[in-house]
């Protein structure tokens, strides 16, 4: 695929890139390289390949979700101004 002069005016214009005609051939050629690259890519056959979610085998180890820590709540909240049914409480900051 080839860009033409139209349509890569038309790009520059979407993107509200200011290209000047002397850097649209150079644009031009850079764009045009690009879309090979995509067209080598979608040339290849990808039907028998499963999708990876990453580019090597691994697992996250996980651990076992267990309590490690005591409940300190209370102790935590016997300092605190204002407590009501385990809630800090706060004064109102928007009125």
């Amino acid at each position: 695929m080839s860009l033409s002069p139209d349509q890569l005016r038309r790009l520059t214009r979407l993107a509200r890139i200011a290209v000047s005609e002397d850097e649209s051939g150079t644009v031009a050629e850079r764009l045009n390289r690009v879309l090979g690259l995509i067209d080598q890519l979608q040339a290849v056959d990808t039907g028998g390949i499963e999708p990876m979610s990453h580019a090597l085998d691994v697992v996250q180890p996980l651990r076992a979700d267990t309590v490690t820590e005591n409940d300190q709540r209370s102790l935590f909240q016997a300092v605190a101004p204002a407590v009501a049914d385990g809630l800090y409480l706060v004064p109102r900051v928007i009125e």
